[in-house]
């Protein structure tokens, strides 16, 4: 069955995570939305996933490749979805309905991005988003920045910004449970990720993709979104 929305969470080790957050999907979704769990195949916690809906990205790798790969095999497929969101194991979703508001608010851009108040950024960062999956398949990603984890937000911010298609919905809260302000423990895969080597290597990698492949990016999305309003006018 085709979906309007499938939330991609890249997860390893994390098992307990996955389950609170799938609880909190049955109590909060309303539109044909569907949750995938990427999970790695060398995982020692894999059996902690039973009953959960998995897709296998093979041996460990990070997580926006990780993404990157899901994301366009769900946007590939005969039955992709309108939308394709990206969510940490450590997000949840507190607002009723919020798939419902977003889904709505992506088919008035046509072409966008938008986010939520994940309650430690606000506007500042969409630390997850909602993505229409023509922008997935254009580009042949969902992070436009080839970073491995730190600076993902940002990218996606930059590109719908530069494309004049980004919305930030106040009204709707993914809280992000993150070690930073207290929210989660501190566990090995916060700490690997959360080294001055991974901020200094990312950094230089998406400003690198700032300077050289932005403006491409941008006019990409920019000609998909041209593309949709000759369409809906068409179609008046």
């Amino acid at each position: 069955m085709k979906r309007d929305l499938v939330v991609i969470v890249p997860t390893r080790n994390r098992p307990d995570n996955a389950h609170v957050l799938n609880a909190a999907f049955a109590t909060t979704c309303s539109a044909n939305t569907s949750l995938l769990f990427a999970i790695d195949d060398d995982d020692a916690t894999l059996p902690g996933y039973e009953g959960l809906h998995l897709v296998s990205n093979g041996a460990w790798e990070p997580m926006v490749p990780k993404l990157n790969k899901i994301a366009v095999q769900v946007a590939s497929g005969a039955n992709a979805p309108y939308a394709i969101a990206f969510m940490g194991d450590d997000h949840r979703p507190r607002t009723k309905d919020w798939d419902t508001n977003m889904l709505a608010a992506l088919w008035k851009l046509r072409t966008g991005v938008v986010y939520g108040d994940d309650l430690i950024e606000h506007a500042n960062l969409a630390s997850s988003w909602v993505m229409t999956t023509d922008i997935v398949r254009a580009l042949g990603r969902m992070v436009p920045a080839p970073v491995e984890h730190m600076f993902c937000d940002n990218a996606v911010m930059d590109l719908a910004k530069g494309a004049k298609c980004l919305q930030y919905l106040s009204n709707v809260v993914i809280e992000h449970c993150h070690p930073l302000v207290g929210k989660a423990p501190w566990d090995p895969g916060y700490w690997r990720v959360n080294q001055p080597a991974q901020y200094t290597r990312d950094g230089a990698t998406y400003r690198t993709w700032k300077s050289i492949q932005l403006e491409d990016d941008v006019s990409t999305v920019k000609k998909l979104r041209e593309a949709r309003h000759v369409g809906a006018v068409r179609n008046r």
